[in-house]
């Protein structure tokens, strides 16, 4: 089991890889969301949102306007370092129930296309 900071490290770099995709693409496929990423072996939620400039970066603390996220993630703190390093595919992981997804279809359809 990954620790809290492994998994903030992570995190810190699928920031990194969202800054990194070009901005047509980001322009044609994003939508500002919110967007958690709960780790259940850890019991920590990580709160971030993402927008045409990018991905901010992800928070403890839950948005003060006190909504639930837009795109809910969980995933085991193994797997989410694995998914951020290549190593775990997502589509695989999800049909694989590894990482669970709460989010509209179109919204399951542009996170595809940007991870």
């Amino acid at each position: 089991m990954a620790s809290v900071e492994e998994c903030r490290a992570a995190l810190v770099k699928l920031v990194a890889q969202f800054d990194e995709i070009d901005e047509q693409d980001r322009a044609k496929h994003v939508v500002e969301r919110t967007v958690s990423c709960r780790v259940p072996d850890l019991d920590v939620i990580f709160y971030g949102r993402l927008h045409h400039g990018g991905l901010d970066p992800f928070s403890e603390h839950p948005p003060s306007n006190g909504k639930p996220a837009d795109v809910k993630l969980t995933i085991a703190s193994d797997d989410l370092i694995a998914l951020v390093d290549g190593e775990l595919d997502l589509a695989r992981a999800l049909l694989g129930g590894r990482v669970k997804v709460d989010a509209s279809f179109g919204d399951l359809l542009r996170l595809r296309r940007l991870l």
